[in-house]
């Protein structure tokens, strides 16, 4: 293990045991908070993180190793884009006599921002298979010594 590796670990480790120690400590937080708190951690650690390995198990297997970086990537993006806004296009807190409480087409809106992580991730794509394609300058030479002459 590297350093780095070793510093940031520990650095995680020290914010989450302040996070904790702040959580604990505090008297105006209610116990609501803590049940909050606590479904957070095991949704993530019981739902999405298991969702997470299984979808980049079965990239591993079915996309080619060349793009598995861009399609890794537009699903993760994808996922956190779905959790943040799955309340905003269910509507929830919407009152019928306060149009201007989630005034947005919000389900528009995650499709917009599906296709554009759709036109990111293709575009990366191509780039990837325009470098990776070899040119005439870069084609290796198989063969012979270079630079001399018989």
């Amino acid at each position: 293990m590297t350093t780095v590796r070793r510093v940031l670990i520990g650095a995680g480790g020290l914010v989450m045991a302040y996070a904790v120690i702040g959580a604990l400590t505090d008297a105006d937080l209610k116990g609501g908070a803590y049940v909050f708190l606590v479904a957070v951690l095991v949704a993530h650690d019981a739902v999405l993180l298991p969702l997470t390995l299984a979808a980049g198990a079965l990239i591993g297997r079915f996309v080619p190793v060349r793009s598995r970086t861009p399609v890794r990537a537009a699903l993760l993006i994808g996922l956190a884009v779905t959790v943040v806004a799955t309340p905003l296009v269910l509507g929830r807190g919407r009152v019928a006599d306060n149009p201007s409480i989630l005034p947005l087409d919000y389900g528009r809106g995650l499709l917009e921002i599906y296709a554009a992580i759709g036109l990111g991730t293709g575009l990366a794509w191509a780039v990837r298979r325009i470098r990776a394609r070899p040119t005439g300058s870069r084609r290796r030479r198989s063969g012979g010594s270079r630079g001399t002459s018989c």
